[in-house]
């Protein structure tokens, strides 16, 4: 099965739920974050840009900087970051056909059709899951998360 090339909304979600896992206690700079997600700080940036600029997350710059979770995990639901990450772009890689083409002139506005369902029916399943329930999921998995991700 071929692997997503955009990882933006798992790094986005594990994020979040990394730091909604720490409350406001302290802020957690981005090499914490990306050793946790296994990907570069600077992905990490590109990826909490949007969160913050939406208000989800900010950040402090410089030696004793970091990033901390501004919005309720519980009122933040998968399909709302979802949304940031990926906008109006398409899911489902709709290319651009030729115009000339008999197939073509009709498939765009087709493949468009069944993309706006499969985006709405990924928004209302991830509609059903917040951070809230992630960062509980996990605790029930692996106990206090917390003093097991800080660094040592």
């Amino acid at each position: 099965m071929p692997r997503p090339t955009n990882t933006q909304f798992a790094v986005a979600v594990h994020v979040l739920t990394y730091l909604a896992s720490y409350g406001e206690d302290r802020l957690v700079d981005a090499g914490e974050i990306a050793r946790s997600a296994n990907v570069n700080p600077v992905h990490v940036r590109r990826v909490l840009g949007p969160l913050r600029n939406a208000g989800i997350v900010a950040s402090t710059p410089g030696a004793q900087g970091g990033w901390c979770l501004l919005a309720d995990p519980a009122g933040t639901t998968l399909a709302d970051v979802w949304r940031l990450v990926h906008g109006d772009e398409p899911v489902l890689g709709i290319h651009g056909p030729s115009p000339a083409c008999p197939v073509g002139a009709t498939i765009q506005r087709s493949l468009v059709e069944v993309d706006r369902a499969v985006v709405d029916a990924v928004t209302a399943r991830l509609s059903t899951t917040t951070i809230a329930d992630l960062v509980t999921r996990a605790r029930l998995e692996h106990g206090d998360m917390v003093d097991e991700a800080a660094p040592g």
